[in-house]
């Protein structure tokens, strides 16, 4: 008999009179999996179990159309898995593998069924919810989308997570361990880092060959007896969780220039990854890795890997990916174009003779590309903030800024990211200034909140620092929330400008149409639809003070502080996701014709199923819209 007792306050278990629970309990057995090891894979028959985690961590693995396993799930401790076939007996419908050693329940499956007709609440917790209609029609139609896709390239790094790809068990010493030890462990086992653990096994640095070359090796007289690991160690090194996706290991660890990055779940030191893992994963068709733009080193170069970005796209959403998740990819791919571009251009101005002012300075990109939610024909949305310097020393500030932002500009125009047409670029001195300068403008825009000022705020207000000083980003964002709070009648314009227009659907529920001009007989799914979910969660993030940046971020939190209810933020998410995706498809679909990116769309073009979700999604924003209106129209006219 095993001990199910602690299990005994969590759900579902929660919700079993005593008997039963103890039938479940006496009939209960313990089995131990290694790491890395397939409890059962997708399609495998069902083995007549109800598996509970006890201790460790469980990856759920589905196939995709093409064949191969992405992780979608972890199932911690108290968690169930292995449930789907439970009341049917079909098979698997995904595989379940170990990430570290892993200890289970194993419930039969006749008596929990039996547990479950007598109790509906406990059979329920292994029911799919039902999700709305339009969950179901955008999940329909992003399969219907992968099943036709033609072409596919490499794209399965980036849904690799890291716990696909660490090495396990990790090399680890204790803090008193000499330099030879540590020196001899590496070689004997040919890595190139040692974890290093404190008395109770936590761990509390790291050290690197490159330390030990560094502060052994390389100083005469050095003593590799006597130096410990506890001198050679790199203190609290930054680690990162099992689920994290390949993709923002690698930017995090391009962007700080790490070659070592422990894993960590639950405080426990399960793996290890370096950077040549990474790079092995790394696409092999087309140089769209966060490495291949660093290594890059001419505008040319830049813009042919952005023009690969169409296949990476259309890859990506080919593997039954969200399109926000694909969005955030393209952005981190985006962000660092831009950011190398900085690189260049920067270089130049010094190779030129310029001199760069001693001044704290920062890079900010804006719109969609503040929120990482860059499709593929974003144009730019720019700008500088500098510390607050003092008046005499603007013109040095000026000497060096304004040839950089201009060389930076067009540049980046060269890279693929057309000029900003409403010249919101760090070229124009109005998108260029210090955190006094800003603070000015801000309270500008809150006090007179004509239609063009409060345009310029709906860019500006999603930002993000991508070259500089972070922190200047962060006290800039302080001064748009005490703004906002200082002026309270400044989001109700907001309000009324951005919400004018309504969604492009009329009576019956057709759909509204250009009448004249290059678009006609089509709509905006940007301005139909999708600026109104951003426009709007962007103003009750202002006015809770919430600093997430992308639009699904902002509405988790909204969601948590009870600004909207669980079932309305599903509806809201789902609408953006599929409004998105439609997008999404159509821009990939026009470039590959060779046609410009766009917006609009023939809706009389889709099935029958995808107008149903257009139609679901604009109802979503429509109600939104009047969510919106209501509650920053209170008390004022």
């Amino acid at each position: 008999m095993s001990d199910l007792s602690l299990l005994r306050d969590r759900e579902p278990f929660s919700h079993l009179p005593d008997e039963l629970f103890e039938q479940l309990r006496a009939s209960a057995s313990i089995k131990k999996f290694p790491q890395h090891f397939h409890v059962f894979n997708q399609n495998d028959p069902f083995n007549g179990n109800l598996y509970v985690i006890k201790d460790g961590l469980v990856e759920i693995t589905v196939l995709t159309p093409g064949g191969e396993e992405i992780v979608v799930d972890y199932r911690h401790p108290g968690s169930t898995f292995g449930c789907t076939p439970l009341f049917t007996g079909d098979p698997y419908t995904g595989g379940a593998r170990t990430v570290k050693s892993t200890e289970c329940f194993l419930l039969p499956q006749p008596l929990v069924v039996d547990v479950a007709d007598k109790v509906p609440r406990f059979k329920a917790y292994f029911n799919h919810m039902v999700v709305d209609r339009v969950r179901h029609l955008y999940a329909d139609i992003v399969a219907e989308h992968s099943q036709k896709a033609l072409t596919q390239m490499e794209s399965y790094p980036f849904k690799k997570r890291l716990s696909e790809i660490m090495s396990a068990p990790v090399l680890h010493c204790r803090t008193e361990a000499s330099a030879r030890e540590i020196a001899e462990l590496m070689s004997q086992h040919q890595v190139r880092s040692v974890v290093v653990t404190d008395d109770g096994g936590s761990m509390v640095g790291m050290v690197t060959c490159r330390d030990v070359i560094g502060k052994v090796l390389a100083i005469k007289g050095a003593d590799a007896e006597t130096i410990t690991a506890s001198e050679l160690m790199a203190e609290d090194p930054v680690s990162m969780s099992p689920q994290t996706y390949m993709y923002e290991a690698m930017a995090y660890m391009s962007g700080h220039k790490l070659k070592h990055l422990p894993i960590v779940d639950g405080g426990e030191l399960v793996g290890m990854v370096s950077m040549s893992d990474l790079l092995r994963y790394r696409s092999q068709k087309a140089m769209i890795m966060i490495g291949s733009v660093e290594e890059t080193d001419t505008i040319d170069g830049l813009a042919a890997i952005h023009r690969s970005l169409v296949r990476v796209a259309s890859s990506l959403l080919s593997e039954t990916r969200s399109a926000p998740e694909v969005m955030e990819i393209l952005s981190y791919i985006h962000h660092a174009l831009i950011k190398r571009t900085f690189e260049l251009c920067w270089q130049q101005m010094i190779d030129e003779g310029h001199t760069p002012p001693n001044v704290r300075y920062c890079f900010l990109i804006m719109g969609s590309g503040g929120r990482r939610e860059m499709l593929l024909g974003p144009d730019q949305d720019n700008g500088f903030i500098f510390e607050n310097f003092p008046d005499w020393q603007q013109k040095e500030v000026d000497d060096f800024f304004i040839p950089l932002a201009d060389k930076l500009v067009h540049a980046l125009d060269d890279v693929g990211y057309p000029l900003c047409e409403g010249d919101v670029m760090a070229s124009n001195e109005a998108w260029r200034g210090r955190l006094i300068d800003w603070r000015a403008r801000i309270d500008d825009w809150a006090a007179n909140p004509e239609p063009h000022k409060v345009r310029y705020s709906s860019i500006f207000f999603d930002f993000t620092p991508l070259v500089g000083d972070a922190g200047l980003a962060h006290s800039l964002q302080s001064i748009v929330f005490q703004s906002v709070r200082e002026y309270p009648g400044f989001l109700y314009h907001v309000m009324q400008l951005n919400l004018t227009h309504k969604v492009p659907t009329g009576l019956w529920g057709r759909f509204t149409v250009e009448k004249s001009g290059d678009n006609k007989g089509k709509l905006s799914l940007k301005k139909g639809g999708l600026v109104y979910i951003v426009d709007c969660l962007r103003m009750f993030a202002l006015e809770h003070e919430i600093r997430a940046l992308t639009t699904l971020d902002r509405l988790r939190q909204l969601t948590e502080e009870h600004v909207f209810a669980e079932e309305t933020a599903e509806h809201i998410r789902v609408a953006f996701e599929a409004l998105s995706f439609l997008r999404l498809r159509n821009e990939i679909s026009l470039l590959q014709n060779g046609e410009p990116a766009s917006n609009y769309i023939d809706p009389n073009a889709l099935s029958k199923t995808e107008q149903d979700l257009l139609r679901s999604s604009f109802d979503a924003v429509s109600k939104l819209q009047s969510a919106t209106r209501s509650h920053f129209g209170k008390g004022l006219s």
